[in-house]
């Protein structure tokens, strides 16, 4: 005889122990509770690279508005930033006592490609996700050997870039010689590889000079007038850090050298670049985008809602700051993956739900331009357009451009 008072007891006794075991799940998930899920970001806040900070300022401010929203699926997010002066050495110790220490969930948006590197090898062996890391290489597009890491830039990898570039120039110019300057690291090494792969059997014949610099170099000068010399018709400026970037322009210009510019997609910020390198300088440059470009008297509703957070939220800072509007869009981004992760907010679930991006069009980002990701391809953007910097702003002067 089946005894129906007892089938209650067990079913509620089945339910407890269900619960009591998705707590434990939860409770050994580093970095998240019930009411908060704590992450990392490094970011240079002094060095050679300090005006790059400002994406760190806009994370945080972003974050902040979400909280005060009520968070991602009821979790406040707490992200604790250090700064690692653009040293690698540096980012390897603010790493390892965010992870270890402060026992946080992941990783987030650490500044650069130098130090992303420094910390890779660290993070993948302890499997802990290191999500939209700041830096354009490909080296980051790894899925097999690099599982726990994901790059999400402003534009198309380094060698995408370049590329697009280059087959541009090509089209204005079918005889044009290149003459680049870039940065000596990974990121500088891309993109010198990018025009070499655009270029193909041309490469040696079309290639007037490629000159490299260090990050701490206090001036690149001296390559400018090198490079200047080779007269050629198209000039690549590679760096990613603002001050190089600034000089080249600047040294150039008064060179009187005259050629086809292009420069990283990481430098073209009206407000860390053009306005030291002197607007009259910066006329002209080219880049390849997939952030709207951002003007005072934007009707876009996108950029509008954007100027407004800017000004309640960081109103010491220039919207017009290439590093703000990249800072909104990732940070929307993050929200976006751990939206998708609803209660699963283990390591393994948060990685797969970044490898899992379907066609996200995020407010910063250009018609046609969306976030895409698969286990097999760790390449959130692979699209942008030609922009030109003229009369005090950026313009877009192409239709959507593909990547490879």
């Amino acid at each position: 005889m089946i005894r129906l008072r007892n089938a209650a007891p067990a079913f509620f006794l089945t339910a407890l122990l269900s619960l009591a075991t998705m707590a434990t799940v939860s409770a050994q998930q580093p970095g998240i509770t019930d009411t908060e899920i704590k992450f990392g970001n490094i970011m240079p806040y002094s060095g050679p690279a300090s005006a790059l900070s400002v994406t760190g300022k806009a994370f945080a401010a972003y974050f902040d508005l979400i909280n005060e929203k009520g968070g991602v699926n009821g979790r406040k997010l707490n992200m604790i930033s250090l700064d690692d002066g653009f040293s690698p050495p540096k980012t390897v110790e603010a790493t390892r006592r965010l992870v270890e220490n402060d026992g946080v969930a992941f990783m987030f948006g650490t500044m650069g490609t130098a130090p992303s590197s420094a910390t890779a090898k660290y993070l993948n062996g302890a499997k802990v996700p290191h999500l939209f890391l700041i830096s354009s290489a490909s080296k980051w597009n790894d899925p097999v050997n690099q599982p726990w890491l994901m790059a999400l830039p402003w534009a198309p990898n380094y060698v995408e870039e370049a590329g697009i570039e280059v087959r541009f120039a090509r089209a204005k110019n079918p005889n044009a010689r290149f003459a680049i300057l870039y940065q000596n690291d990974d990121a500088g090494k891309d993109y010198l590889r990018g025009v070499r792969q655009a270029l193909g059997a041309d490469a040696d014949k079309v290639i007037a000079m490629a000159a490299s610099f260090e990050v701490a170099d206090p001036t690149v000068d001296s390559q400018i007038l090198t490079l200047a010399n080779t007269k050629a018709d198209v000039f690549l400026i590679y760096s990613v850090t603002p001050r190089a970037c600034a000089q080249a322009v600047r040294k150039a210009y008064e060179t009187g050298w005259r050629p086809m510019r292009f420069i990283s997609s990481g430098c073209a910020n009206k407000e860390t670049v053009m306005v030291p390198a002197g607007l009259e300088a910066a006329t002209g440059i080219m880049s390849v985008g997939a952030l709207k470009p951002y003007s005072a008297d934007t009707t876009d509703p996108d950029l509008v809602a954007y100027r407004e957070f800017m000004k309640a939220r960081l109103p010491n800072i220039d919207p017009a700051n290439l590093a703000a509007g990249y800072g909104y869009m990732v940070a929307q981004a993050l929200v976006v993956v751990l939206t998708q992760c609803k209660s699963d907010l283990s390591r393994e679930n948060i990685m797969a739900q970044a490898a899992n991006l379907k066609g996200v069009a995020l407010p910063m980002l250009m018609p046609g331009v969306t976030l895409n990701t698969s286990p097999t391809d760790y390449r959130p953007i692979k699209d942008g357009y030609m922009v030109e910097f003229r009369d005090n702003q950026f313009n877009v002067i192409s239709e959507l451009l593909r990547g490879s």
